[in-house]
């Protein structure tokens, strides 16, 4: 998403429109899809919201459960008109008890998952009776000589506030000729479906006019985020087009959760492929020490590949020769102050450790004297020692020699290294310390590390575009 070019006004602003056209379409898909599951929800705090949607997924009013509040409605209005006492109010209770009954048998809300309901509904029932049945329940509350012991008006009302609500709250929900429950929200989703496509193909149009090596399906796949937003399934998935809009049209700043992703999936892949990397490489080494190409590089046989040289000149003797160049020639110079201290140091101790100097310091002038001596011995030492390093270098005989100690030395040493025992130890020691390293630092590439390394390296990223805005604007500044 940093990598999103500036847009113009009139780009920013069509922009803007889609991303909140797509952020609509998002709202009432997520409306859709959390309808069902809360619409009890909609059902109490929003009744005129069901009275609208109910139609669209094919939600209607069960007609067992709807029946049963319709007699109770019938039982009320016909006490009201001749008594709780009277042949028509006894019917209606008789009959009430026997939908009561039908009811829990039949469980009318099991088709819509809403059996826990039918649950709630009996266990309110049993507490107000204290019948441990749920039919028996029903047909005691639903008599004349109960309603009135307790009171008709004191009863209506608890059924009206506890039981009614929830026997309101069940339904029934229609199924297509698919076999499908009904769902007639794509009526809805079709117009944005539509909008989306022909905006997805007129970018597609453009891109390939900005790209002429692109075919129709890498234009398309230039903008495979806003594919998303033409699925008739998983329509969730949408809220990452309208994420990445809304970004993109400078609604919402989403860079620093971009980064701490970016940051998290790099941070794991480094750990992994930095253990890799570095465990294979030791391998290979491990590798070539026990197939005996440590051996052959040491013996320098001619039959071991021939080494390239793309210079003609010995890297090795040049880089010796440059360093011995710059000590004698600009280290040594700028230390000599203090190696003479030191020289002169230790000549003043061998004189303290004289006996008879030590009898002689008791005269006048002597230790004066010796001070002058030891700094003249150094001075002299230093330069004497300075002057044959210098010799040494620049005479071509010393030189010459130099170079046949070195060489002397080296095949001394490679040929005590090459007997048998002391190669074979140092193989040994060689893989052991591999292993060593594998084991003390590889698998010590903590989480914790890698992170604080792609952190530093997002600093540094920032740092540069930073400085070059800071020298940009003092550029123009200075052009005004």
């Amino acid at each position: 998403m940093a990598n999103l070019k500036p847009l113009k006004r009139s780009q920013l602003y069509f922009e803007r429109l889609m991303a909140l056209t797509a952020t609509v379409n998002l709202c009432l898909v997520l409306f859709n899809l959390s309808y069902v599951p809360w619409r009890d929800f909609y059902w109490r705090r929003f009744p005129q919201i069901t009275q609208i949607y109910d139609p669209i997924k094919g939600i209607e009013a069960h007609r067992e459960t709807n029946n049963y509040l319709k007699t109770v409605d019938a039982l009320e209005e016909q006490v009201s008109q001749t008594g709780l006492q009277s042949p028509q109010v006894k019917a209606k209770l008789e009959e009430i008890s026997r939908l009561s009954t039908e009811m829990i048998d039949s469980n009318p809300f099991a088709a819509v998952g809403k059996s826990g309901t039918l649950e709630k509904i009996k266990n309110r029932m049993r507490d107000r009776t204290r019948q441990e049945s749920a039919k028996q329940a029903f047909r005691m509350f639903w008599t004349p000589a109960y309603l009135s012991q307790k009171g008709w008006n004191q009863e209506i009302s608890f059924f009206r506030q506890k039981i009614q609500p929830l026997i309101s709250t069940n339904y029934y929900r229609r199924i297509g000729e698919d076999g499908e429950l009904l769902d007639d929200f794509w009526l809805i989703d079709l117009p944005f479906v539509c909008l989306f496509a022909f905006e997805l193909l007129v970018r597609s149009f453009y891109i390939r006019r900005s790209h002429p090596g692109f075919s129709w399906l890498d234009a398309v796949l230039w903008r495979w985020y806003d594919l998303l937003l033409l699925l008739p399934f998983w329509r969730w998935l949408r809220v990452i087009p309208v994420v990445i809009r809304l970004d993109r049209a400078r609604l919402v700043n989403l860079r620093p959760v971009w980064r701490q992703i970016n940051q998290g999936i790099v941070a794991n892949f480094a750990e992994e492929i930095t253990e890799i990397v570095v465990v294979r490489v030791i391998n290979q080494i491990q590798g070539s020490i026990q197939q005996g190409e440590f051996t052959r590089w040491l013996m320098q046989q001619e039959n071991v590949r021939q080494y390239i040289d793309i210079n003609n000149v010995n890297e090795i003797e040049a880089i010796a020769s440059l360093l011995v160049q710059t000590v004698v020639y600009q280290v040594l110079p700028q230390i000599q102050p203090e190696l003479t201290a030191i020289l002169r140091h230790n000549i003043d101790t061998v004189f303290q450790q004289v006996p008879m100097y030590r009898n002689l310091q008791m005269l006048p002038g002597v230790g004066q004297t010796q001070t002058q001596i030891s700094e003249q011995l150094a001075t002299q030492i230093t330069a004497n020692l300075y002057n044959a390093l210098v010799s040494a270098v620049q005479d071509p005989v010393a030189a010459k020699l130099t170079s046949k100690l070195v060489e002397r030395f080296t095949q001394a040493l490679g040929t005590e290294i090459q007997k048998k025992q002391v190669l074979s130890e140092i193989q040994s020691l060689l893989f052991d310390f591999l292993e060593e390293v594998k084991l003390n630092y590889v698998q010590r590439l903590s989480q914790e590390d890698i992170d604080q390394i792609v952190e530093q390296t997002r600093q540094l990223r920032t740092k540069v575009p930073f400085q070059s805005m800071v020298g940009g604007s003092a550029l123009t500044t200075r052009d005004k």
